[in-house]
C-alpha cells in the first residue's frame, strides 16, 4: 500500500479535502481507504505503491501542462488570462466571435508571466486560435438573467421594482379529468394558465427528468435516470393526436377501466399507472407508425426533425431504455454494469447491432421523448402566453442514478462507484448517501465542460427559470465510496468559478432566472458569490431566526434570495403547526435515538409549542396578527398569516407551495424514508378547475398578492448584452 503522505498529496492535488471540519467544528481527517476509493473514481488508481506514483505523476503533469485546455471561461470586459509560458511575446492570436466578428491581437508577455487576451465585450462561445490550436472561450455576463430582466422582457411597467411571486407545485400530484392517475403536462399547462390569471409570475415545478421506463418502482423525481431528457410518465396521450386517437389507444390497450380506477385513487400507484400509460402510448405509437409515418404526414416530419436535432445523446437514451428493458427481463440486470460487457459501452459495435435489430423499440422511446418534449414546451408557452413573466421554473436534481441512462451514455464524464451525499450533522448523525452520481471535475476540465453545458441547456430548454438543487455542489460535494458508510466520505472541490460563469452564460442565452437551493451547512462566502453572479438563494420560514431563536421580522430577510414558507422536504405550514412531522418520525422510528422514545417525542412537542408561540409573536410584531390576540390552537394553523408574512419580505421572488395555499397537512416527501411514508405519491383531492373555484384559495392568493406591492428600491445595474 502506498504511503499516506503520497495518497494525501495526490488527493489534495485533485481537489479532495483531506482535512475538514464537522458540524461541531471539530477537525476531521479522511481515512486513506476513502481517498483511494475516490481517487479511483476520478480515474487515478492508487491501491499499490506503483499505481500511486504513476497517478501522482500523471496528475502533476496535467496540472503543470503548458497546453491550453479545451475550454476557458471568462467574464465580459475582463482580460482573459492564459496559462504561463503559453505564448511568446510578439506572437499573434485570433478570436472569432459568435457574431462573426474577429479580434486579432499580439501578446506582449514577459517570460514566465501570464499571457492576457484583450477583454471581450460580447457574451458567448467564441473561438481562440493560437499556435495552430483552437480553444473555446466561454465569455459570460457578470451575472445571470434576473427577475427584473424577465419583467422588462415581458413588457411589464417598472420592471426593476416588481416583487414577483409564484406557486410551487408537484407535477405528479396535479389532477385533471382523464389523467389516468398521474399529473401530466396538460394539467401543468392548465394550472399555469389559471395561476397566471391570478397574477402569478411563475410556476415552480418538481423535476421532470427522465426516469426508468422498465422499472416503475423508481419514481423519486430527484433520483433520475437522466437529467438530459424528460419523464414520459407525464405524457397526456391526447395532447398531440387528439381525444379520439387517445380513446382508440385506450380501447386497443384494453385499458379503459384500469385507467379510470387509477385516476380515482388518492395516492399514485406508480408501477400500475406507469405500466398502463406505457401500454396506451405503445398503442398510440403503432397507430402513428401505421398512418402518419407511412404517409410521411406533418407529424411524422416533426418527429424526424426532433430525432435529428436530438442527435447522439437522444439516440443513446432511447437505446438505453430498450437495453434496460431487455436486460431486466432476461438477466435481472438493474445496473448497466451488470449487463454483458459488450453492452456496457454505448459506442460499442454490439450496441449498434442491438439498435438495428430493435429499431422499432428504440423508435418507441424516441417517440415518447418527442411527446414529452411537446407537452412540456406547450406548458411553458401556455404560461407565458397567459401573462407570466417567467413561466415555468424547472428543478435540476443534484445528481442522477449511477445505473441510469445519463451515467451510461456519459460514462467518461461521470463518477463511478460513488454516491453523492452529506456528512454527519445534528439531523442525520450517520451522514447521508443519496445513491446518486454526478460529473467528475477532472473529466469536466479535460472534456471542455461539454457534459455540464449539455445538462444546463436541457434544463433551461422549456423554462423561464431554473432551481439548482443543492447548489453547494457547484463548489464541493460530499462523496461516499460505494458500499461505505455515509460518514466515511470526503469533500471533492469543483471548479466553482467556471461553473458559475457557464450558468450565467446559459441563463442569458435562455432568458431564464436561476435559483440556488443553498440550505444546510453553507461554506463561508458562498452566498456572497451566488449573489454577485445573480443567483437567488433560498430562505425558508422555519429557518429564518436570529441568534436567540426568534423568527426574523420580514424586513430582516435578505433581498437576494427567494422566500418561501416551506419546501417539499419540510412540513407544510399546517403540518408544522400540528406537529405532524413529529408524529411521522415517531411512527417510523426516526425519533428514537435510545430506548426512551416517549421522552424524545415529548421534548420535540414541547419545543414545537415554544416555536408556535414565537412564530405567532413574529406575526404580531409584523402587524399581520392582532397584538391583543393569543396564538390560535393547534387545530387552527395560521396559514394565511404565514403566507402574508413571507410575502412581506423584501425577497425579489416569493414561492407559495400549493400545499400551503390549500392548507394541506401532509408534506410531499419525508427525507430518510422509502416505503414508510408515501413519498412522491400524494395527489390533490380536486381537479384543477375546481381548485381555483375554492374561495379559500382565491382569498389566500389575493392576500399574498397584495403583500407583494412594489417597494422603493435602488434600480438594478445596467444588464449585460445577451448574445
Amino acid at each position: 500500500m502506498p504511503s499516506r503522505e503520497t495518497i494525501e498529496r495526490l488527493a489534495t492535488l485533485e481537489g479532495l479535502e483531506v482535512h475538514w471540519e464537522d458540524v461541531h467544528k471539530r477537525a476531521q481527517r479522511v481515512a486513506p481507504e476513502t481517498l483511494i476509493a475516490l481517487l479511483a473514481a476520478l480515474g487515478l488508481p492508487c491501491s499499490t505503491r506503483d499505481e500511486a506514483e504513476q497517478s501522482l505523476a500523471l496528475a502533476q503533469a496535467e496540472h503543470d501542462s503548458p497546453k491550453l485546455p479545451p475550454l476557458i471561461t471568462a467574464e465580459c470586459d475582463h482580460a482573459i488570462a492564459l496559462p504561463r509560458n503559453i505564448a511568446q511575446s510578439g506572437s499573434h492570436y485570433r478570436i472569432e466571435l459568435e457574431s462573426g466578428a474577429r479580434i486579432d491581437g499580439r501578446f506582449t508577455t514577459p517570460h514566465d508571466a501570464l499571457a492576457l487576451l484583450t477583454p471581450i465585450t460580447e457574451p458567448g462561445y467564441h473561438m481562440l486560435t493560437l499556435n495552430g490550436r483552437q480553444v473555446r472561450l466561454a465569455v459570460a455576463p457578470p451575472r445571470c438573467y434576473t427577475i427584473a430582466d424577465a419583467c422588462r422582457h415581458a413588457g411589464m411597467p417598472d420592471p426593476e421594482h416588481v416583487r414577483a411571486w409564484g406557486i410551487g407545485v408537484q407535477l405528479y400530484g396535479l389532477r385533471r379529468i382523464g389523467d389516468g392517475g398521474i399529473g401530466d403536462y396538460s394539467a401543468l399547462a392548465a394550472f399555469a394558465i389559471d395561476s397566471a390569471r391570478r397574477g402569478a409570475h411563475a410556476l415552480a415545478v418538481s423535476p421532470t427528468h427522465a426516469m426508468f421506463s422498465a422499472d416503475p418502482h423508481k419514481f423519486s423525481p430527484y433520483s433520475p435516470s437522466s437529467r438530459l431528457f424528460l419523464n414520459v410518465a407525464h405524457i397526456d396521450p391526447a395532447a398531440v393526436f387528439g381525444k379520439g386517437a387517445a380513446q382508440a389507444a385506450l380501447q386497443a390497450a384494453h385499458a379503459r377501466d384500469a385507467w379510470a380506477t387509477l385516476e380515482a385513487q388518492p395516492l399514485i400507484d406508480w408501477p400500475a399507472a406507469l405500466m398502463l400509460r406505457l401500454k396506451v402510448l405503445r398503442a398510440l405509437f403503432e397507430r402513428f407508425c401505421t398512418h402518419e409515418r407511412a404517409a410521411n404526414g406533418p407529424l411524422a416530419v416533426d418527429f424526424e426533425t426532433f430525432r435529428a436535432q436530438g442527435g447522439r445523446a437522444l439516440e443513446d437514451h432511447a437505446r438505453f431504455e430498450s437495453l434496460h428493458a431487455v436486460q431486466r427481463a432476461r438477466h435481472g440486470g438493474e445496473h448497466w454494469r451488470e449487463w454483458p460487457p459488450e453492452y456496457a459501452d454505448p459506442r460499442g459495435v454490439d450496441v449498434d447491432t442491438f439498435a438495428r435489430e430493435h429499431r422499432h423499440e428504440v423508435d418507441f422511446h424516441l417517440f415518447l421523448q418527442w411527446l414529452a418534449t411537446k407537452g412540456l414546451a406547450h406548458a411553458q408557452r401556455a404560461a407565458r402566453d397567459a401573462g407570466m413573466a417567467m413561466g415555468l421554473v424547472a428543478d435540476l436534481a443534484v445528481g442522477c442514478d449511477g445505473g441510469g441512462s445519463h451515467a451510461w451514455s456519459y460514462r467518461d464524464d461521470m463518477l463511478q462507484k460513488v454516491s453523492v451525499g452529506a456528512p454527519p450533522d445534528t439531523f442525520n448523525p450517520a451522514g447521508q448517501a443519496w445513491g446518486l452520481t454526478t460529473f467528475s471535475p477532472r473529466a469536466m476540465r479535460a472534456q471542455g465542460f461539454t457534459a455540464f453545458i449539455d445538462m444546463l441547456r436541457a434544463a433551461f430548454a422549456h423554462a423561464g427559470g431554473l432551481r439548482i438543487d443543492h447548489v453547494l455542489g457547484l463548489q464541493r460535494l460530499w462523496l461516499v465510496p460505494e458500499g461505505a458508510s455515509a460518514a466515511l466520505g470526503a469533500y471533492l472541490r469543483y471548479p466553482f468559478t467556471d461553473l458559475l460563469r457557464l450558468v450565467a452564460l446559459e441563463s442569458w442565452r435562455h432568458r431564464a432566472i436561476v435559483i440556488g437551493e443553498d440550505l444546510g451547512t453553507v461554506p463561508a462566502g458562498f452566498r456572497g458569490r451566488l449573489a454577485r453572479h445573480g443567483l437567488l438563494g433560498m430562505r425558508v420560514l422555519w429557518f429564518e431566526r436570529d441568534d436567540g431563536g426568534r423568527f426574523k421580522p420580514p424586513e430582516q430577510w435578505p433581498d437576494d434570495a427567494l422566500a418561501t414558507t416551506t419546501t417539499h422536504d419540510l412540513p407544510t405550514a399546517s403540518g408544522w403547526w400540528h406537529g405532524t412531522d413529529i408524529d411521522w418520525r415517531q411512527r417510523i422510528g426516526q425519533t428514537v435515538p435510545h430506548a426512551d422514545s416517549s421522552t424524545i417525542v415529548t421534548l420535540a412537542q414541547e419545543e414545537r409549542a415554544v416555536d408556535r408561540a414565537l412564530l405567532w409573536q413574529a406575526f404580531q410584531r409584523a402587524g399581520i396578527a392582532a397584538s391583543d390576540v393569543g396564538a390560535p390552537p393547534i387545530s387552527e394553523p395560521p396559514i394565511d398569516e404565514a403566507l402574508v408574512f413571507v410575502s412581506s419580505t423584501p425577497a425579489p421572488f416569493v414561492v407559495h407551495p400549493l400545499e400551503d395555499l390549500l392548507g394541506l397537512v401532509e408534506q410531499p416527501n419525508l427525507p430518510g424514508t422509502i416505503d414508510e411514508h408515501p413519498n412522491w405519491r400524494r395527489r390533490l383531492d380536486k381537479p384543477i378547475d375546481a381548485l381555483f373555484e375554492d374561495p379559500v384559495l382565491a382569498d389566500r392568493l389575493l392576500a399574498a398578492t397584495r403583500a407583494r406591492v412594489p417597494a422603493t428600491s435602488t434600480p438594478a445595474t445596467q444588464p449585460p448584452r445577451p448574445s
